[in-house]
């Protein structure tokens, strides 16, 4: 039985395309019954830029680094993007639907782990020509290419790169006699630290905030704390989890012992769907946590305390993150593959790259601009960037039903081994296994 409500629609209309022979879409310039394929390969590599209106789609909790990437296009370039936010919670339902009537944007952004999926099932244009002419490609941040790439073909490039880092509330710190300065660089630091702030037993105040119910925040946030201890999640074929081994057990039982201390986790812990997942810290009533970059940026002049930032650490020490974010493709509907291009392509530069991302302290998916292009800036950011060399993309076709979607495998072992007495360890990691196997 398919368990993705729109990969049977999307079966039913590749199907009567092939049936009935009829191309795709056709490119801007390119010529007619030009198939899929060809339409995506067709073009240069600078793309076209001919006044052309373009329809796009990105998720909101992106929307800041969007905007900012299509102001500062559609402000330099005579194609105009026109850019529409989805809910979170309804990409999958408004995809599926476009799929079905074949009604796509011309550019598509999606969360890096649901992008193998998308990529499978033929929801992008074909652009590993394209890509591979980029003069800068190897400059570019390869996982949101991997996570794109099907049998050898490229589907996607980085859109934005989130990155999960640890951030710690310097005021309360001081207030636990902690040195505001130095956040955890293990896992027992992060304990440490976190029962220290606990120990304040203020009011609404907590060590730390763990969101039990939203399996796709767990896996962002502490899935770095396994990687920095030498573990792994899944194998590398993406078919079977390794979350029963010793590494996942000790990070799990670091943090079932603040569960298990008065003020360890913040109210509500257990219950948190991810909705509000972040509000306990930016609210200052939480000491230390896992967090992605994206959102602690907006509250670096915003928040009434001072913010720490560091890599996620490991059991032992060392540090990694998730290289979360976006990838972004062409979609098979659009009519408009070159002008599309045009502002993929150019979101690539190294100019670009700055402009958007590097000059507003988000997390640019250029090398050089990451190793040039933050010479002024806020210290925290350059902390952030320091991780990603050591960041990792989980990559499985089936990731979005094992580990994100409501009540899912990691989500139920997440809850046993953190919230419960973890004795079904092996078991729970079997059934993710079952998962990400079919």
């Amino acid at each position: 039985m398919m368990r993705n409500p729109w990969k049977a629609a999307l079966a039913i209309t590749t199907a009567a395309a092939l049936a009935t022979g009829a191309a795709a879409c056709s490119s801007g310039g390119s010529a007619s019954g030009d198939t899929q394929s060809d339409a995506g390969q067709s073009g240069t590599s600078a793309g076209v830029d001919d006044g052309t209106e373009l329809t796009m789609w990105s998720r909101a909790p992106l929307e800041k680094q969007a905007k900012a990437a299509v102001e500062a296009y559609n402000a330099s370039h005579q194609n105009q993007v026109k850019l529409e936010i989805l809910p979170n919670d309804d990409v999958e339902g408004k995809l599926g639907a476009a799929v079905q009537s074949d009604s796509l944007p011309d550019i598509l952004a999606g969360d890096v782990v649901r992008i193998p999926y998308w990529a499978q099932q033929g929801v992008f244009q074909d652009l590993t020509d394209r890509i591979n002419s980029l003069p800068n490609k190897d400059d570019l941040q390869q996982g949101h290419i991997d996570a794109g790439t099907v049998d050898g073909v490229e589907y996607t490039l980085p859109f934005v790169t989130d990155i999960s880092v640890m951030v710690w509330n310097k005021d309360l710190y001081e207030k636990a006699g902690l040195d505001p300065d130095k956040g955890p660089t293990s896992v027992e630091e992060f304990v440490e630290q976190a029962k220290a702030v606990a120990a304040l037993d203020e009011d609404g105040v907590s060590g730390t905030y763990v969101p039990g119910q939203c399996g796709g925040c767990d896996a962002f946030m502490y899935f770095p704390m396994i990687w920095a201890s030498g573990g792994e999640v899944i194998s590398a074929d993406g078919t079977s989890a390794e979350l029963a081994s010793d590494s996942a057990k000790s990070v799990f039982d670091a943090l079932k012992s603040l569960v298990d201390t008065p003020n360890g986790v913040g109210a509500g812990s257990k219950d948190e769907t991810g909705a509000t997942w972040t509000a306990p810290f930016e609210n200052g009533k939480v000491g230390v946590m896992p967090y992605p970059y994206t959102a602690v940026t907006g509250l670096f002049d915003t928040a009434s305390f001072d913010i720490g930032v560091s890599g996620i650490p490991g059991v032992g020490g060392n540090q990694s993150t998730f290289l979360g974010g976006d990838a972004i493709g062409i979609s098979k509907s659009s009519k408009n593959v070159d002008q599309a291009w045009d502002f993929i392509s150019w979101l690539m530069t190294d100019e670009a790259q700055q402009e958007v991302f590097a000059d507003n302290n988000d997390t640019a998916s250029n090398l050089s601009v990451l190793a040039d292009g933050y010479k002024d800036a806020d210290p925290r950011t350059l902390a952030a960037n320091a991780t990603i060399k050591d960041g990792r993309t989980p990559a499985a076709i089936n990731y979005n039903e094992a580990f994100n979607a409501s009540g899912s495998p990691w989500q139920v072992l997440f809850q046993n081994a953190v919230f419960g007495d973890g004795t079904s360890l092996q078991a729970d990691n079997d059934a993710i296994s079952a998962i990400l196997g079919q």
